[in-house]
Order: structure tokens, then C-alpha cells, then sequence
């Protein structure tokens, strides 16, 4: 009996052993074949870390070459993918999103699988909210597969920017206009009510001449900036003289100047040129001019000097030469603050002056952008009550082929007269 017991014992622990032995070579084969069909990892390896998801076949090349910013989030919100952008707009840190409002947003999209969008306002990477523009986003969140998340952000500053000014210029443009227009319809009121009265009348269309001519150059500012603000010439660049850019604005200004008995002098080195558009370049020099004239008290002077100098030594280039051109009057001068706008569509140093002058506030614009749409500069030099010097600087150009063969040609004697 007890031998019996015993060889029972014996034949259960062996089976209990087989079974072990077998249900663990069962799960060994299955693994082997799970790994195997992942990609034939190797068998010594220990346990399988856990791996990030896989993002779909494509994808990775589709986000490479879009120009948004671009984030790809797994189960847990971490970052599975994000394009440089995202790092240096500082939306992704830590292998996190960084911005709780897009981290809100993407959870929604997993949850329910619906594509959202938002606008969004945020800090600059490395400012203060107070000590910059905040960067203008707009955030679009759709599924991406069963278990990532696709974040797209665009940056919209600057199409912000550009509509704000847009909508001041709009805006700037009905209030100038609207003044002469008002003006005409009552000056027109006065000489049908006058119209017995001809001293009446002459005073009242003399005025209103006045107020055509601002009209008609506040147009004509409008076209010529309209033409420039593309910062890119509209035609085929060509040699211009300067000298003759500068004759042409001194007799723009010759009858204010004259008025005011104002001696508008030129000198520096003759014989420039410049490349590029001969209109928008006239008249950018023509309203440098013409505004010294008319912001400078009477019996002063007005002074126009050229020279070449180098780019590097003006601009920081490695090489290449510009022509630099300075207007310098003795006028009521600049404030600090106001140096720093007086560039800007409509500003005004001092609107009551402007109004005087007819002055329209887009001349100084208009330079700014002839001058960037010519690869050059303008800046300004002023103290108040001591005058200000206004300073373009361009790339240098070449003269004319024929100018440049006739001023090499050597001058031979006339032959002398036969009888």
C-alpha cells in the first residue's frame, strides 16, 4: 500500500512537471512568433521596452515640408514628433506641449475624434508679456490614426500686422480726404451765395483752388505709393543720373523756395548714378527736398551733397559701393519719439504746420519704400530747433555705355579749314 501511494506521488509531480514545461515552452514559441512578426528582434534581448507609436506610412515626409508648425502627440500627450519650428516658437519643452490651452485642445480631439481650431495669443520664447508683439497663432487639432493626435500651428503676426495697417490706412485715407472734399462743397455753398458780390467770389474760387491742388496731390501720393509699397521695381532698372535727380527737385521746389527766400544748394561728387526706377527714385529725392523747403523758416538754407562710399563700410557687406545722398535743412527739427514714426503713412510731426503746407504725410513714406524696393537705406539725423538731414543711400550704378565711351574718347583738335 505504501509502495502504491508513493508511485501515485511519483507519476503526479512528474505530470504537474510536464504541464509547467509545456505551458512555458507554449508561451516562449508564442512570444518568439509575436516577436518575429514586429520586425525579427533578437532572442537574446530582455524584456521589450515600451515603444513610442509608430507614426502612419507618409506622414513623417508630409509634416518634413509643411510650412506650419507641426506636432504629433501620442496616448499619453507626449510629443511623438514635432518640427523644428514647434521648438523654437517654444510650443514643445520637456518632450511636452508647452502651451496648456493646445494640450486642452488635442485631448478633446482624442476623446471625441473632431477636428478643432482655435486663435490663440502667445509670449514670445525669451520675452516678457509686456516687452514684445505676442506671436498670433492659429492652432487646427484633428485625429491622426487610432491613437496620435496632429497639432498644426501657424503663425499670423504678421498677416495680423499688415491687415492692422491696412485698416489704419483705409481709415487715414477717408479722414484726409474727406477734409478737401468738405472744404470744396462749402467753398462751392459760398460762391453760389456770393454770387453778386465779385471780390466775394474770386476770394472764395481762389480758395477753392487751393483745396483742389491738395486734393489732386494727396491723389497722386496715394498712386505713388500704391506703386512702390511692394517693395520690388515695376520695370526694367536703368541707368539714372544723379545729378539730374537732383536738378529736377531743386526746380520742383523753386517757387516755394523762392517765396521764402530759401538758397537750396548742391554739391559732392558729380558724376553718379544710380540703378533702378527714374520715377520712383525723382520722386523720393523730390519729397526729401520738398519737405526741408517747406518745414524750414524763411532766409535759411537748404543743402543737397553726394558722395559714393563703401557698403561695408555703411551697410556691414563684404563688397560693392553705394551712393549716398543728404538733404540737410535748418528747420524746426525732430523729436526723438517722432523720429522713430515719422516714416509711417500719415504721420505728422507737426499736423498744424502740414496742413499749412499742404502737406499730405505719406512723402516720407514713400521715400522709405522707393529706398527698400532699391536695395537701400534712408535714415534720419535731427535735434529740435537746429534742423535735420535726411540721408538715402543706394547701390552705385554705372553710366551708359555711349556717356562712358564719350567721356573716354580723347578730344582731337578740328581740322583746320581748307580754302
Amino acid at each position: 500500500m505504501d509502495v502504491n501511494v508513493a508511485a501515485a506521488a511519483a507519476c503526479a509531480i512528474a505530470g504537474l512537471g510536464v504541464g509547467l514545461t509545456a505551458s512555458i515552452a507554449f508561451r516562449w514559441s508564442e512570444r518568439e512568433q509575436n516577436r518575429g512578426s514586429g520586425g525579427g528582434s533578437s532572442r537574446n534581448a530582455g524584456p521589450e521596452p515600451l515603444q513610442e507609436p509608430a507614426l502612419p506610412p507618409g506622414v513623417d515626409t508630409v509634416l518634413s515640408v509643411l510650412r506650419s508648425c507641426a506636432i504629433v502627440l501620442g496616448d499619453g500627450d507626449e510629443v511623438v514628433k514635432a518640427s523644428s519650428a514647434a521648438y523654437a516658437m517654444g510650443l514643445v519643452r520637456g518632450g511636452g506641449v508647452a502651451v496648456e490651452q493646445m494640450l486642452s485642445l488635442a485631448r478633446s480631439t482624442r476623446r471625441d475624434g473632431e477636428i478643432r481650431q482655435i486663435e490663440l495669443e502667445l509670449t514670445r520664447p525669451g520675452a516678457s508679456a509686456r516687452a514684445a508683439e505676442p506671436l498670433a497663432v492659429s492652432v487646427r487639432v484633428a485625429p491622426l490614426g487610432s491613437r496620435l493626435v496632429l497639432v498644426l500651428v501657424e503663425d499670423r503676426t504678421e498677416r495680423r500686422r499688415i491687415e492692422a495697417i491696412r485698416r489704419d490706412f483705409v481709415a487715414n485715407v477717408s479722414h484726409e480726404l474727406k477734409t478737401p472734399v468738405g472744404a470744396l462743397s462749402l467753398l462751392s455753398e459760398a460762391v453760389a451765395d456770393a454770387a453778386d458780390d465779385p471780390e466775394a467770389v474770386q476770394r472764395f474760387a481762389g480758395r477753392m483752388q487751393v483745396e483742389a491742388t491738395r486734393l489732386a496731390s494727396l491723389v497722386q501720393e496715394i498712386i505713388d505709393l500704391s506703386r512702390v509699397q511692394d517693395d520690388q521695381l515695376k520695370v526694367d532698372p536703368e541707368p539714372v543720373a544723379v545729378d539730374e535727380l537732383i536738378a529736377e527737385a531743386i526746380d520742383r521746389c523753386r517757387q516755394t523756395a523762392a517765396a521764402k527766400q530759401i538758397v537750396i544748394a548742391a554739391g559732392g561728387t558729380t558724376g553718379l548714378y544710380l540703378v533702378g526706377n527714374r520715377g520712383q527714385l525723382a520722386a523720393a529725392l523730390g519729397n526729401l527736398v520738398e519737405n526741408a523747403v517747406n518745414y524750414s523758416p524763411p532766409r535759411t538754407r537748404v543743402a543737397i551733397a553726394t558722395r559714393r562710399i563703401s557698403s561695408a563700410a555703411a551697410l556691414g557687406e563684404a563688397d560693392g559701393e553705394l551712393i549716398e545722398i543728404s538733404v540737410t535743412d535748418q528747420g524746426i527739427g525732430i523729436s526723438e519719439k517722432d523720429r522713430e514714426r515719422i516714416f509711417e503713412r500719415f504721420y505728422r510731426v507737426d499736423p498744424a504746420r502740414s496742413r499749412l503746407t499742404g502737406g499730405t504725410g505719406l512723402g516720407l513714406s514713400i521715400v522709405k519704400h522707393v529706398a527698400a524696393s532699391h536695395r537701400g537705406t534712408v535714415s534720419v539725423w535731427s535735434v529740435e530747433g537746429q534742423g535735420s538731414t535726411f540721408t538715402l543711400r543706394l547701390p552705385a550704378g554705372q553710366a551708359p555705355v555711349e556717356d562712358r565711351a564719350s567721356s573716354a574718347a580723347p578730344t582731337l583738335p578740328a581740322p583746320e579749314a581748307r580754302s
